[in-house]
């Protein structure tokens, strides 16, 4: 609820920012709002739920984020063609004001009373180091293209590994010292789960990149208005909605293996979208349109039983944390995604839709190369 509120107040200075600064700022502050709050949902969804009823819970879980992905596209495209009060692309910070006091006003309602765990001990070190050496990691991949690969992005890109390899052997002092690591080594040790945060890491870097070009390619590329463009995105919602709800159909169909497929149909999707896209300098939407149902198929195959596959094999003591684990993983994901995405499509000028579209080809693969191994691991 800590975390809502503060989202909400964040998103009420992005709106009303006067500046970029302000924004920037303000950005900044959602972001930390809602790492309070997601790791929370996952973590609580692992502890509440067991067996079969915590596959339900994840499904539901990510088909949550998947619609709210794509159609968060076709509600900004219409929030900014109604321009309600002048408001434009302010509108779609606002718009989070209403319905984070929606959510606080339910939560207590809905929420499970968990009993609060007075001896949790915040790994303070081990905070500022993982934030430190991922600012490393990110920060001259977002800005070094444009300021031309100074040396303080080298230096910083360099300087990133050994500050990782830093956090890791001070969370494994911090676990022998008897204290609670952010990245619990004993976790990490548990079958397979090292290579389902692989997997979660490879899936999530093509997922929040593939909207970010998408959305640019549609309205720069395809000279696209912001409400046509939100109208695209609802093929890909589509698919993944379809997918989604037939994820537990699918799961006893082809039981494990349904995410590898989905792997494999979201990387058709993307070498498909490649042709189309290299053929023509300004396609049809009808063939776009029906490629983006495919990559939503895809999408949703991987997207609504990764994280209940992937906690499957945990004993329950772990599963609360795990998620949490894996909820960073997302969002790390996500962040690095975009990031590697923008110097891609910047960097190729006119092509740069159909180079990333080789990027998110790559990550589609990485993710059933990885999964196939996940697969084999959990199963010895």
């Amino acid at each position: 609820m800590l975390g809502i509120a503060l989202f909400v107040i964040a998103s009420a200075l992005c709106g009303l920012a006067p500046t970029a600064a302000v924004l920037v700022v303000a950005r900044i502050a959602q972001g930390a709002s809602g790492a309070l709050l997601l790791p929370q949902v996952t973590a609580m969804l692992g502890g509440l739920y067991s067996g079969e009823q915590r596959a339900r819970a994840f499904a539901a879980y990510g088909l949550a984020l998947g619609l709210g992905a794509a159609s968060g596209q076709l509600i900004g495209g219409a929030l900014i063609h109604a321009d309600v009060g002048g408001l434009g692309w302010r509108s779609c910070f606002l718009i989070n004001v209403p319905i984070g006091a929606l959510a606080l006003l339910l939560a207590p309602r809905v929420l499970p009373a968990l009993p609060a765990q007075r001896t949790s001990r915040l790994d303070v070190a081990g905070a500022v180091l993982l934030g430190v050496s991922l600012t490393a990691l990110l920060l001259p991949l977002v800005q070094g293209r444009d300021a031309g690969w100074p040396a303080w992005s080298l230096l910083a890109l360099a300087g990133s590994l050994p500050l990782l390899a830093l956090f890791w052997q001070q969370q494994r002092s911090v676990a022998r010292a008897g204290g609670q690591p952010l990245l619990a080594p004993k976790l990490i040790g548990q079958r397979g789960f090292a290579l389902g945060l692989l997997v979660t890491l490879a899936f999530y870097a093509g997922n929040a990149s593939f909207y970010f070009v998408l959305a640019l390619y549609l309205q720069q590329g395809l000279h696209l208005a912001p409400l046509d463009s939100g109208l695209v995105f609802t093929a890909l919602a589509g698919g993944f909605f379809a997918t989604s709800m037939a994820a537990p159909r699918l799961g006893r169909w082809l039981g494990k293996q349904a995410i590898f497929a989905g792997a494999c149909v979201l990387a058709v999707g993307h070498a498909l979208m490649f042709v189309l896209v290299s053929e023509a300098a300004t396609p049809s939407l009808a063939p776009i349109v029906g490629v983006l149902l495919v990559q939503g198929c895809g999408l949703g195959m991987v997207m609504a039983p990764l994280v209940a596959t992937l906690l499957a094999g945990l004993p329950p003591e772990h599963a609360g944390v795990a998620a949490g684990v894996l909820s960073t993983v997302q969002q790390l994901g996500n962040a690095l995604g975009v990031a590697l995405i923008g110097i891609v499509f910047y960097g190729a000028g006119s092509a740069g839709f159909a180079h990333s579209l080789i990027y998110l080809l790559a990550t589609s693969l990485i993710v059933a190369v990885l999964y196939r191994r996940f697969i084999k691991e959990t199963l010895q």
